[in-house]
């Protein structure tokens, strides 16, 4: 007898463990619904024993199937079906505490958490209770890194298959490892990830904001997610040290992970031997240098506060981050271009961050200019070279097709976002930033503004696109062909 294509069994038995998880995690709120004497007390304590009961019954149901080996099929869809069932039960605290009443809106602003994505329906974000404030921030440090890497990193919950899920779910197409075991690798990224979390909440309150701002926004920030603790965003705190060091963590954030643990191992030399990182500090340093004299020029302001919002909004926004000092529609048409073709960009590969990665765009442009040279040496082999290493061609054509499908699923997208009511620069921006988990958008959903006013089926599409980008389309699109469930 054939088996089964998928080990549905072993499914459900992850996606018990992810609930588990994250029932766990909603559990830190309630000490700042204690500490604050809010009435989101209950709500959060409901929402998580309703995710644990969830969770424990596929645990125990499944039990049979936790030591069974996961196969690269089951991976993909583990990993799809277990970032949308985190997110379905994710609204619970919304919808129980009456924070978010709307279940598009619940699901909307949870999928914005987990994706790192940061667009918010919340227009009254300092009225919220803290323990509700505080699980809106969890969820983007939860997605961060990827609740899948995390559940390898704390319990031994996958067995031998982690490997599969970890190809499925890694953000970005970096061949580096840092230990030849998957479990080892996913808790030394995230002793990084912690370390710098804690290390920015204590800098932060040095800084000048008191301890739940600090960890909120470390929290935000190392996940490169964007939600902050007040309506303006960090434009509310008006302080140039805050804002240098979100820079600085910013930054770090959308670094690869792999270069980053080396750093800390003393190991420098990889950074400068590392193309992406090169080009990534290039295209910051170029972008800052060109708008800050726009943004002098048209706003009246001078050159050195110029260079402050300007080099905030521009890592903000290449990162995917998404936090605002200033709202950048507000510069001009250049500058609001600029800023609307970084929502495509995102920054390095094996970081938190989203977008198409600066990885895939060097390499596409290396090849492109080599096309130059092919066609006066037709017979000539001419390799593309990556850090001194030559990039095979099959990676080349799989570049190809993902800036196809991106490319694809953004105009589609936009199609979409039309026919549902949105005008031609909503429509088009907010599939761009949500498709690369970036936050704001432009006009009526740019720094300034929130996704409230966007259609209940606008909100639905774009969560989808949130999860389409942070799963890095091909997981998720492989799930929507004949070739996923045909056996040859």
């Amino acid at each position: 007898m054939a088996k089964p294509l998928i080990n549905g069994s072993v499914t459900l038995n992850v996606i018990g463990s992810l609930l588990l998880i994250m029932g766990i995690l909603m559990l830190p709120s309630l000490a700042f619904s204690v500490y604050y004497n809010e009435n989101d007390f209950t709500p959060i304590l409901l929402s998580s024993g309703i995710t644990l009961f969830f969770g424990g019954i596929l645990k125990f149901l499944t039990r049979q199937s936790k030591d069974a080996e996961i196969k690269k099929r089951d991976g993909y869809l583990i990993v799809t079906a277990g970032w949308v069932s985190m997110a379905i039960f994710g609204t619970l605290p919304y919808l129980i505490s009456g924070s978010i009443p709307s279940i598009s809106g619940a699901f909307f602003e949870t999928m914005s958490g987990l994706s790192t994505t940061g667009a918010t329906v919340l227009d009254n974000i300092e009225e919220l209770p803290h323990g509700i404030l505080f699980w809106r921030s969890m969820t983007q440090w939860i997605g961060g890194m990827g609740i899948i890497v995390l559940t390898i990193a704390i319990l031994p919950l996958l067995g031998i298959g982690g490997m599969e899920l970890f190809v499925a779910e890694a953000p970005g197409p970096t061949k580096d490892k840092i230990h030849p075991r998957i479990k080892e690798t996913a808790k030394r990224l995230w002793v990084i990830y912690l370390f710098l979390t804690l290390l920015q909440t204590v800098i932060l309150m040095f800084s000048g904001m008191d301890f739940f701002d600090a960890i909120n926004h470390a929290l935000t920030t190392n996940s490169t997610g964007g939600f902050s603790t007040k309506q303006d965003s960090i434009a509310a705190f008006n302080s140039p040290l805050i804002e240098a060091v979100i820079v600085i963590f910013m930054f770090l954030a959308g670094t690869n992970f792999t270069l980053l643990y080396f750093g800390f191992k003393g190991k420098f030399s990889r950074f400068w031997k590392n193309d992406e990182f090169k080009w990534y500090i290039g295209a910051i340093l170029l972008l800052v240098l060109i708008l800050t004299p726009v943004v002098s020029a048209h706003t009246g302001d001078g050159l050195l506060y110029s260079f402050r919002v300007t080099i905030f909004q521009v890592v903000s926004t290449i990162t995917t981050t998404g936090y605002a000092s200033a709202d950048f529609t507000t510069w001009g048409s250049l500058a609001t271009f600029i800023f609307f073709l970084l929502l495509f960009s995102g920054a390095s590969a094996g970081s938190t961050s989203g977008g198409i990665k600066i990885v895939r765009i060097v390499v596409l442009m290396k090849n492109g200019f080599l096309e130059f040279k092919k066609r006066l040496h037709p017979n000539a082999v001419i390799p593309v070279y990556l850090n001194k290493k030559t990039v095979p061609s099959h990676i080349i054509y799989n570049l190809l097709a993902f800036i196809f499908l991106y490319l694809f699923v953004f105009v589609l997208g936009s199609v979409i976002m039309t026919a549902l009511g949105a005008n031609f620069e909503v429509a088009i921006s907010s599939v761009a930033t949500s498709l690369g988990n970036v936050g704001p958008g432009i006009s009526d959903i740019g720094p300034a503004h929130t996704f409230s006013s966007i259609s209940p089926a606008g909100k639905w599409l774009l969560s989808f696109l949130m999860l389409f980008g942070r799963l890095e389309l091909f997981t998720v699109a492989l799930l929507f062909t004949p070739y996923y469930w045909r056996r040859n």
